[in-house]
């Protein structure tokens, strides 16, 4: 499996960036207006989401028990007038006071396939705001990439993360090996699918120049649009790509 690349002080430090640029687009676009890489959203949908995000992380995340907690982000979204960005303001605030002084290692409930821990919300944390302000950017037609080391840790998040937790939106019978590399970042991974939606990952500290990698995909660009293609908000077609493009497609998530 792939490894995070990340620490909980990087991931707080992306998550004091992205949330104020997310703040700052909310509030210069019309709530009312639509997010074109959420189909149906509008701005204020957005803010409520990713609010509602922050709360739930915010109902479980202090307990100290792995346990799953009761509701779901959307339970703890709100309906809230013009007043929501200001509500948000609050959500964010107390995250990251949270999450500022919560231990990485105590025990704590996630839906993935993995060590039951707090760390894991830094990380989710600061990838749900980013790709949300981008969003939030891009209803305003002109979105900043995602920082390029945030987005290679969020490529790395997909497959160890979203897909292990059976969480991908692609087709689940596509098989063979697909290469993805982050041109900006000098980062590749290979991926090996297998039927019904499983998936393996070479570990490239251990790969050698003369093994056979043999993919049948593979898709080529920066960190951040790479990062991007994988939650659906632009298209393969924004990558150098080569070979069978539906494996491309079995990466996707979100």
């Amino acid at each position: 499996m792939t490894r995070s690349l990340g620490s909980k002080d990087f991931w707080l430090a992306s998550l004091r960036a992205d949330g104020p640029a997310f703040r700052a687009a909310v509030a210069e676009a019309p709530l009312a207006a639509a997010v074109p890489s959420c189909p149906g959203w509008t701005v204020r949908d957005l803010v409520s989401h990713l609010g509602g995000v922050y709360r739930f992380v915010l109902s479980h995340v202090t307990r100290g028990v792995t346990g799953r907690p009761e509701g779901n982000p959307g339970d703890f979204e709100t309906t809230a007038g013009p007043d929501v960005v200001a509500w948000w303001d609050e959500q964010f605030a107390a995250l990251v006071h949270t999450l500022d002084g919560l231990d990485p290692e105590l025990p704590a409930w996630n839906w993935a396939p993995q060590s039951k821990k707090a760390v894991f919300w830094h990380r989710r944390m600061a990838h749900e705001t980013a790709v949300h302000r981008w969003d939030a950017q891009f209803a305003l037609v002109s979105a900043e990439p995602i920082e390029a080391k945030l987005a290679v840790d969020g490529v790395a998040e997909v497959l160890d993360t979203w897909l292990p937790a059976g969480r991908g939106s692609g087709p689940r019978d596509a098989t063979g090996m697909v290469a993805l590399c982050a041109t900006d970042a000098e980062h590749e991974w290979f991926v090996r699918l297998r039927d019904g939606g499983g998936l393996a990952l070479l570990d490239t500290d251990t790969l050698l120049d003369t093994d056979q990698h043999h993919e049948r995909a593979a898709a080529r660009g920066t960190a951040s649009d790479l990062l991007l293609a994988l939650f659906g908000r632009v298209g393969f077609d924004l990558l150098e790509v080569s070979g069978d493009e539906r494996l491309l497609h079995a990466l996707r998530t979100g």
